[in-house]
């Protein structure tokens, strides 16, 4: 499986935002109405140049610190067997709150190409509880179900905390190097905040040949700042219809954001 870095360009990852799935405490019950508005939202990131997807069970509050559920599985190989019959990108899931095993199994059954992991080594405290990387069981499961994805991991991820005296510097060393992940991620403290421009550059400096991506509050304000430390941008809340999270994607904010991202 090709890699999505092997162009020289910066990458923008465009996250669809699944609805409460069954079993969440916000299904509706209509899972066809959720794989609908995933679908239109994977096409306006397509229509809008982003070069790939990211897929996510982000209406499933609150999330699980250990393995989800069936039926959440279920209803989330639907939708991204659906996006993918939709779009020509490649496409990749995260599956909240850390099961990185399940979004292997969807790459396996959705011809998936990447997965990200929020915990992938080291141990966060998070509204979860203390959720503990499995780098280990991860990467052998890989070998088994999915072995052409690529990990991409977050390096003191959103809404956690790091236990202990556990530097940046040292997470993203040990990511890379000891959990063998394909890319790291840096974020802001929450779903839509921007990273502190000083920590993605340190996570730079510290593992100079890594790939690097932004994973929270990247915008056209603000993205060619932080390219100039990052191979690319997982973004989704900035390319609502208003910038509001809860609305469709809009093709034409995209398409901007993909111009500020070339200029």
């Amino acid at each position: 499986m090709k890699s999505i870095f092997t162009s020289a360009k910066k990458i923008l990852i465009g996250v669809v935002h699944l609805k409460p799935l069954p079993g969440a405490p916000r299904f509706t019950g209509r899972l066809r109405d959720i794989i609908d508005f995933a679908v239109a939202d994977a096409r306006a990131y397509e229509r809008g140049g982003a070069h790939a997807i990211f897929i996510e069970n982000f209406g499933d509050v609150p999330f699980t610190k250990s393995n989800v559920a069936p039926e959440t599985i279920a209803a989330m190989t639907a939708a991204g067997c659906a996006v993918r019959a939709a779009v020509n990108l490649p496409i990749g899931f995260n599956v909240l709150r850390n099961d990185a095993q399940a979004a292997l199994a969807l790459c396996a059954a959705c011809g998936g190409s990447f997965i990200r992991v929020n915990v992938h080594s080291g141990a966060m405290l998070t509204d979860q509880g203390i959720i503990e990387g499995d780098a280990y069981h991860t990467l052998r499961y890989r070998e088994r179900i999915a072995p052409g994805a690529e990990i991409f991991a977050d390096v003191h991820v959103k809404h956690a905390v790091p236990l202990g005296d556990w530097s940046l510097e040292d997470a993203a060393h040990d990511t890379v190097d000891r959990g063998l992940a394909d890319a790291l991620i840096v974020s802001g403290v929450g779903t839509g905040q921007a990273a502190d421009l000083g920590d993605v550059e340190r996570v730079r400096n510290a593992c100079p040949k890594a790939k690097l991506l932004l994973g929270s509050g990247v915008k056209v304000e603000n993205v060619k700042s932080y390219l100039r430390f990052a191979d690319g941008v997982i973004v989704g809340s900035s390319l609502k219809r208003g910038g509001k999270l809860s609305n469709p994607v809009d093709p034409k904010r995209v398409a901007a954001l993909v111009k500020a991202m070339t200029l």
